[in-house]
Protein backbone atom coordinates (compact mmCIF):
# COMPACT_ATOMS: atom_id res chain seq x y z
CA UNK A 1 0.00 0.00 0.00
CA UNK A 2 1.67 3.27 -1.10
CA UNK A 3 2.37 5.58 1.84
CA UNK A 4 5.01 8.25 2.38
CA UNK A 5 7.90 5.78 2.51
CA UNK A 6 6.84 4.20 -0.81
CA UNK A 7 6.67 7.62 -2.46
CA UNK A 8 10.05 8.59 -0.98
CA UNK A 9 11.69 5.55 -2.60
CA UNK A 10 9.87 6.08 -5.89
CA UNK A 11 11.12 9.67 -6.03
CA UNK A 12 14.69 8.57 -5.29
CA UNK A 13 14.64 5.94 -8.05
CA UNK A 14 13.05 8.30 -10.57
CA UNK A 15 15.50 11.06 -9.70
CA UNK A 16 18.46 8.74 -10.22
CA UNK A 17 17.07 7.53 -13.53
CA UNK A 18 15.81 10.81 -15.00
CA UNK A 19 17.44 13.89 -13.44
CA UNK A 20 19.80 15.74 -15.75
CA UNK A 21 18.42 14.09 -18.90
CA UNK A 22 16.42 15.62 -21.74
CA UNK A 23 12.95 14.29 -22.54
CA UNK A 24 12.77 12.59 -25.95
CA UNK A 25 9.18 11.38 -25.62
CA UNK A 26 6.36 12.22 -23.24
CA UNK A 27 2.84 10.95 -22.92
CA UNK A 28 0.16 11.82 -20.39
CA UNK A 29 -3.04 9.85 -20.78
CA UNK A 30 -5.26 12.48 -19.26
CA UNK A 31 -7.43 14.45 -21.72
CA UNK A 32 -6.62 17.81 -20.14
CA UNK A 33 -2.85 17.34 -20.45
CA UNK A 34 -2.39 14.91 -23.34
CA UNK A 35 -1.59 17.61 -25.90
CA UNK A 36 0.65 19.60 -23.53
CA UNK A 37 2.70 16.48 -22.85
CA UNK A 38 4.27 16.71 -26.29
CA UNK A 39 5.73 20.12 -25.41
CA UNK A 40 7.88 18.45 -22.76
CA UNK A 41 10.08 16.99 -25.47
CA UNK A 42 13.37 18.88 -25.35
CA UNK A 43 12.97 19.87 -21.70
CA UNK A 44 15.50 18.73 -19.12
CA UNK A 45 14.32 16.96 -16.00
CA UNK A 46 15.99 18.76 -13.11
CA UNK A 47 14.74 16.69 -10.18
CA UNK A 48 12.09 14.31 -8.87
CA UNK A 49 11.02 15.07 -5.32
CA UNK A 50 8.45 13.65 -2.87
CA UNK A 51 5.97 15.68 -0.86
CA UNK A 52 4.07 13.45 1.52
CA UNK A 53 2.27 11.01 -0.78
CA UNK A 54 2.80 13.21 -3.86
CA UNK A 55 5.51 12.99 -6.54
CA UNK A 56 6.85 16.09 -8.31
CA UNK A 57 8.89 15.75 -11.50
CA UNK A 58 10.47 19.14 -12.18
CA UNK A 59 11.53 20.45 -15.62
CA UNK A 60 13.94 23.21 -16.54
CA UNK A 61 11.18 25.32 -18.11
CA UNK A 62 9.51 25.69 -14.69
CA UNK A 63 6.78 23.13 -15.18
CA UNK A 64 6.04 20.28 -12.80
CA UNK A 65 4.49 16.88 -13.42
CA UNK A 66 2.42 16.16 -10.31
CA UNK A 67 1.44 12.53 -9.78
CA UNK A 68 -0.11 10.56 -6.95
CA UNK A 69 0.05 6.78 -6.62
CA UNK A 70 -3.36 6.43 -4.98
CA UNK A 71 -4.09 2.89 -3.78
CA UNK A 72 -2.58 0.90 -6.65
CA UNK A 73 -0.23 3.19 -8.57
CA UNK A 74 3.48 2.69 -9.26
CA UNK A 75 6.32 3.77 -11.53
CA UNK A 76 8.35 1.32 -13.62
CA UNK A 77 11.81 2.20 -14.94
CA UNK A 78 13.73 0.54 -17.76
CA UNK A 79 16.43 1.33 -20.28
CA UNK A 80 15.24 3.39 -23.23
CA UNK A 81 13.96 1.14 -25.98
CA UNK A 82 13.25 -1.69 -23.53
CA UNK A 83 9.68 -0.95 -22.44
CA UNK A 84 8.72 -2.88 -19.29
CA UNK A 85 6.22 -5.66 -19.81
CA UNK A 86 3.08 -4.03 -18.48
CA UNK A 87 -0.51 -3.96 -19.68
CA UNK A 88 -0.85 -1.03 -22.07
CA UNK A 89 -4.14 0.15 -20.56
CA UNK A 90 -2.53 0.64 -17.13
CA UNK A 91 -0.12 3.32 -18.36
CA UNK A 92 -1.17 6.86 -17.46
CA UNK A 93 2.18 8.64 -17.91
CA UNK A 94 5.39 7.96 -19.83
CA UNK A 95 8.65 9.90 -19.82
CA UNK A 96 11.55 8.79 -22.01
CA UNK A 97 15.10 10.10 -22.31
CA UNK A 98 18.02 8.85 -24.37
CA UNK A 99 18.84 6.37 -21.60
CA UNK A 100 15.68 5.69 -19.59
CA UNK A 101 11.94 5.17 -19.88
CA UNK A 102 9.68 5.67 -16.87
CA UNK A 103 6.06 4.50 -16.94
CA UNK A 104 3.47 5.63 -14.41
CA UNK A 105 0.90 2.88 -13.90
CA UNK A 106 -2.60 3.25 -12.44
CA UNK A 107 -1.78 6.72 -11.09
CA UNK A 108 -4.71 8.40 -9.36
CA UNK A 109 -3.51 11.92 -10.23
CA UNK A 110 -1.63 13.15 -13.31
CA UNK A 111 -1.27 16.93 -13.72
CA UNK A 112 1.15 19.11 -15.67
CA UNK A 113 1.42 22.38 -13.75
CA UNK A 114 3.47 25.52 -13.48
CA UNK A 115 5.67 25.74 -10.40
CA UNK A 116 3.26 28.27 -8.86
CA UNK A 117 0.30 26.01 -9.58
CA UNK A 118 2.10 23.05 -8.00
CA UNK A 119 2.88 25.08 -4.90
CA UNK A 120 -0.76 26.11 -4.59
CA UNK A 121 -1.98 22.59 -5.33
CA UNK A 122 -0.01 21.13 -2.42
CA UNK A 123 -0.19 24.14 -0.14
CA UNK A 124 -2.72 22.46 2.14
CA UNK A 125 -0.30 19.73 3.19
CA UNK A 126 1.10 19.67 6.69
CA UNK A 127 4.77 19.13 7.51
CA UNK A 128 6.24 16.17 5.62
CA UNK A 129 7.39 13.32 7.88
CA UNK A 130 10.20 12.52 5.42
CA UNK A 131 10.85 16.02 4.15
CA UNK A 132 13.24 18.83 4.99
CA UNK A 133 10.30 20.81 6.39
CA UNK A 134 9.48 18.24 9.07
CA UNK A 135 8.29 20.11 12.14
CA UNK A 136 6.73 18.01 14.93
CA UNK A 137 5.55 21.11 16.78
CA UNK A 138 3.57 22.28 13.75
CA UNK A 139 2.08 18.81 13.31
CA UNK A 140 1.05 18.75 16.98
CA UNK A 141 -0.60 22.16 16.75
CA UNK A 142 -2.60 21.10 13.69
CA UNK A 143 -3.75 17.83 15.26
CA UNK A 144 -4.83 19.56 18.49
CA UNK A 145 -7.02 22.08 16.64
CA UNK A 146 -9.87 19.53 16.71
CA UNK A 147 -9.84 17.79 20.12
CA UNK A 148 -13.10 15.89 19.46
CA UNK A 149 -11.83 14.28 16.27
CA UNK A 150 -10.85 10.60 16.22
CA UNK A 151 -7.09 10.19 16.55
CA UNK A 152 -6.94 7.86 13.52
CA UNK A 153 -8.64 10.48 11.35
CA UNK A 154 -6.33 13.21 12.67
CA UNK A 155 -3.24 11.17 11.77
CA UNK A 156 -4.60 10.28 8.33
CA UNK A 157 -5.41 13.91 7.50
CA UNK A 158 -2.57 15.06 5.25
CA UNK A 159 -3.27 18.65 6.32
CA UNK A 160 -1.94 17.76 9.78
CA UNK A 161 1.15 15.81 8.78
CA UNK A 162 1.95 14.43 5.35
CA UNK A 163 2.91 10.86 4.61
CA UNK A 164 0.93 8.52 6.84
CA UNK A 165 -1.54 6.04 5.39
CA UNK A 166 -3.91 3.58 6.97
CA UNK A 167 -1.32 0.87 7.63
CA UNK A 168 0.94 3.16 9.64
CA UNK A 169 -1.97 4.75 11.50
CA UNK A 170 -3.45 1.38 12.46
CA UNK A 171 -0.07 0.15 13.69
CA UNK A 172 0.66 3.37 15.56
CA UNK A 173 -2.61 3.10 17.45
CA UNK A 174 -1.72 -0.44 18.49
CA UNK A 175 1.79 0.49 19.59
CA UNK A 176 0.45 3.29 21.78
CA UNK A 177 -2.47 1.22 23.12
CA UNK A 178 -5.10 3.44 21.51
CA UNK A 179 -8.53 2.64 20.16
CA UNK A 180 -8.44 4.43 16.76
CA UNK A 181 -11.75 6.12 17.71
CA UNK A 182 -10.25 7.85 20.77
CA UNK A 183 -10.82 11.62 20.59
CA UNK A 184 -7.64 13.65 20.15
CA UNK A 185 -8.34 15.48 23.39
CA UNK A 186 -8.24 12.20 25.33
CA UNK A 187 -4.94 10.96 23.89
CA UNK A 188 -2.10 11.23 26.37
CA UNK A 189 1.31 12.30 25.09
CA UNK A 190 0.53 13.09 21.46
CA UNK A 191 4.12 14.36 20.95
CA UNK A 192 5.36 10.85 21.69
CA UNK A 193 2.86 9.44 19.17
CA UNK A 194 4.10 11.88 16.53
CA UNK A 195 7.73 11.04 17.32
CA UNK A 196 6.96 7.33 16.92
CA UNK A 197 5.30 7.99 13.55
CA UNK A 198 8.41 9.84 12.37
CA UNK A 199 10.72 7.10 13.61
CA UNK A 200 8.73 4.25 12.03
CA UNK A 201 8.39 5.81 8.59
CA UNK A 202 12.03 6.92 8.59
CA UNK A 203 13.43 3.45 9.32
CA UNK A 204 11.26 2.03 6.52
CA UNK A 205 11.95 4.62 3.84
CA UNK A 206 14.92 2.82 2.28
CA UNK A 207 13.52 -0.73 2.20
CA UNK A 208 10.70 -2.35 0.28
CA UNK A 209 9.62 -4.64 3.12
CA UNK A 210 7.80 -2.25 5.44
CA UNK A 211 7.76 -3.46 9.02
CA UNK A 212 6.48 -2.08 12.29
CA UNK A 213 7.44 -5.14 14.34
CA UNK A 214 11.11 -5.11 13.36
CA UNK A 215 10.69 -8.55 11.76
CA UNK A 216 11.15 -8.62 7.97
CA UNK A 217 9.81 -12.14 7.47
CA UNK A 218 6.62 -12.42 5.42
CA UNK A 219 3.59 -12.56 7.69
CA UNK A 220 5.53 -11.16 10.64
CA UNK A 221 5.85 -7.49 9.65
CA UNK A 222 2.74 -5.99 11.28
CA UNK A 223 1.14 -6.11 14.72
CA UNK A 224 -2.54 -5.86 13.78
CA UNK A 225 -2.87 -4.49 10.23
CA UNK A 226 -4.66 -7.03 7.98
CA UNK A 227 -4.51 -9.62 10.79
CA UNK A 228 -8.21 -9.77 11.72
CA UNK A 229 -9.17 -13.11 13.21
CA UNK A 230 -5.57 -13.87 14.17
CA UNK A 231 -4.10 -13.78 17.68
CA UNK A 232 -2.46 -10.62 18.98
CA UNK A 233 1.31 -11.00 19.02
CA UNK A 234 1.40 -9.57 22.56
CA UNK A 235 -1.57 -11.03 24.43
CA UNK A 236 -3.16 -13.65 22.19
CA UNK A 237 -6.56 -11.94 21.92
CA UNK A 238 -8.30 -12.16 18.55
CA UNK A 239 -7.67 -9.11 16.34
CA UNK A 240 -10.87 -7.31 15.35
CA UNK A 241 -11.70 -5.77 11.97
CA UNK A 242 -13.56 -2.46 12.29
CA UNK A 243 -13.76 0.93 10.56
CA UNK A 244 -12.65 4.43 11.47
CA UNK A 245 -12.98 7.85 9.86
CA UNK A 246 -10.75 8.34 6.85
CA UNK A 247 -9.22 11.73 7.60
CA UNK A 248 -10.88 13.29 4.55
CA UNK A 249 -14.36 13.60 6.02
CA UNK A 250 -16.56 16.59 5.35
CA UNK A 251 -17.54 19.17 7.97
CA UNK A 252 -21.20 18.18 7.65
CA UNK A 253 -20.53 14.46 8.17
CA UNK A 254 -17.34 13.49 10.02
CA UNK A 255 -17.88 9.83 9.16
CA UNK A 256 -18.81 10.28 5.52
CA UNK A 257 -15.88 8.14 4.46
CA UNK A 258 -14.24 5.39 6.43
CA UNK A 259 -11.20 3.11 6.31
CA UNK A 260 -10.74 -0.45 7.49
CA UNK A 261 -9.32 -0.60 11.00
CA UNK A 262 -7.73 -3.43 13.00
CA UNK A 263 -7.61 -3.50 16.79
CA UNK A 264 -6.66 -5.79 19.66
CA UNK A 265 -9.55 -5.55 22.15
CA UNK A 266 -7.21 -6.17 25.09
CA UNK A 267 -4.18 -4.06 24.16
CA UNK A 268 -6.39 -1.27 22.76
CA UNK A 269 -9.44 -0.99 25.06
CA UNK A 270 -12.49 0.45 23.35
CA UNK A 271 -12.84 4.20 23.67
CA UNK A 272 -15.88 5.55 25.47
CA UNK A 273 -16.46 7.68 22.36
CA UNK A 274 -17.53 4.67 20.25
Amino acid sequence: MPEGDTVYRAAAHLHEALAGSVVTRAELRVPRYSAAARSLVGCKITSVTPRGKHLLTNFDDGRVLHTHLGMDGSWRIARSGQRPRVAHHLIRAALETNRTIALGLELSVVELLTSDEATARLGHLGPDLLGPDWDPSAALARIQQKPSREIAAALLDQRNLAGLGNEYVTELCFLRGLDPHTPVGEVRDIPRLIELAHRLITVNRDRVERTTTGNLRRGQRSWVFSRDGQPCRRCGSTILRETHASGSETSSDPNATTRISYRCPHCQPQSGNT
